[in-house]
């Protein structure tokens, strides 16, 4: 088995960092490559239009139908389905072009969208609202022709920001149940921050809520009420998700994977593994054997 995590970085032509792409192009021009795994340092925003295909995210197939929206943070391990065809566009921005001030940032982090608190990364509309949204795609890349100047920036960045809100407001139209904003969704994503940057070597509640400034008992009672889940818990499913791409996307061995997840004694990983997922490494590894 040789097949890494391939990581993508923006490359565009607009030196903004934004850019809206045919997925018809995109899939003809890089269909091998976008077919396996690969992690971007930047966001999807996906308008599939006519498709009826499985796009895989981190190990979650998700299913796509014909006016679909898909958001896809940055960082996310997700792959193409080789034998689809893809129809609608993609929009693809950094955090260098979004995130001018805090509130950018906390934007990002915490909208209903791109966050994986609720597991909701898609929802379908309407044809006539799909409408809308590609006239929000055509009114960028219009943008994108004009050279560059002080109002370019703004303009882009207020035309991608009109669309996120108004895909928020679709979201809530079918049916989802937003996070109450507030002391525990402030603490719940800044524990998730931490943690991203951290999981490998801290495994332990105490170390994050020192970081946040707060006791363990309170990251508790917010992790709890926003997502159902303790901070533990949360903890060991970032450690088994990093372990379940090292062992199905490399070729390192047990031991060494057990290593870079700060396990020092390989016997301890495979325990560790196997208690949060029913199966030891290597059997898991060897179920995803038809990656090859």
């Amino acid at each position: 088995m040789d097949r890494e995590i391939k990581k993508v970085k923006f490359e565009a032509k607009h030196p903004l960092q934004i850019e809206v792409v045919e997925l018809s192009v995109l899939t003809k021009k890089f269909s091998e490559a976008i077919s396996f795994p690969h992690r971007t340092n930047f966001y999807h925003v996906f308008l599939f239009e006519n498709c009826n295909l499985t796009h895989i995210v981190d190990f979650n197939p998700i299913q796509i139908k014909p006016y679909t929206l898909l958001f896809i943070d940055k960082d996310r391990v997700h792959q193409f389905d080789y034998d689809s065809l893809y129809y609608g566009k993609v929009i693809i921005f950094t955090d260098e072009f979004f995130c001018n001030s805090n509130e950018d940032s906390k934007f990002l982090k915490s909208t209903i969208l791109f966050n994986d608190l609720t597991g909701e990364a898609s929802f379908r509309i309407d044809k006539t609202t799909f409408s809308m949204f590609l006239k929000i795609c055509d009114e960028i890349n219009e943008e994108l022709k004009m050279p560059v100047d002080n109002a370019n920036q703004n303009i882009l960045k207020n035309l991608l920001h009109n669309f996120l809100l108004f895909a928020e407001r679709e979201k809530r139209r079918h049916g989802f149940v937003e996070m109450k904003k507030g002391a525990d969704l402030d603490f719940t994503l800044g524990f998730k921050d931490c943690l991203e940057k951290n999981f490998k070597t801290a495994k332990n509640v105490r170390f994050y809520s020192e970081i946040l400034n707060i006791t363990e008992k309170r990251l508790w009672q917010s992790t709890t009420k926003i997502l159902g889940k303790n901070p533990k818990e949360i903890i060991d499913e970032r450690l088994i998700l990093e372990a379940k791409r090292l062992l199905v996307y490399s070729s390192q061995s047990i031991k060494e994977i057990g290593l870079s997840l700060g396990f020092e004694e390989s016997t301890n990983f495979i325990k560790y593994f196997r208690k949060h997922n029913n199966k030891a490494p290597t059997e898991f590894r060897a179920d995803y054997s038809n990656f090859e």
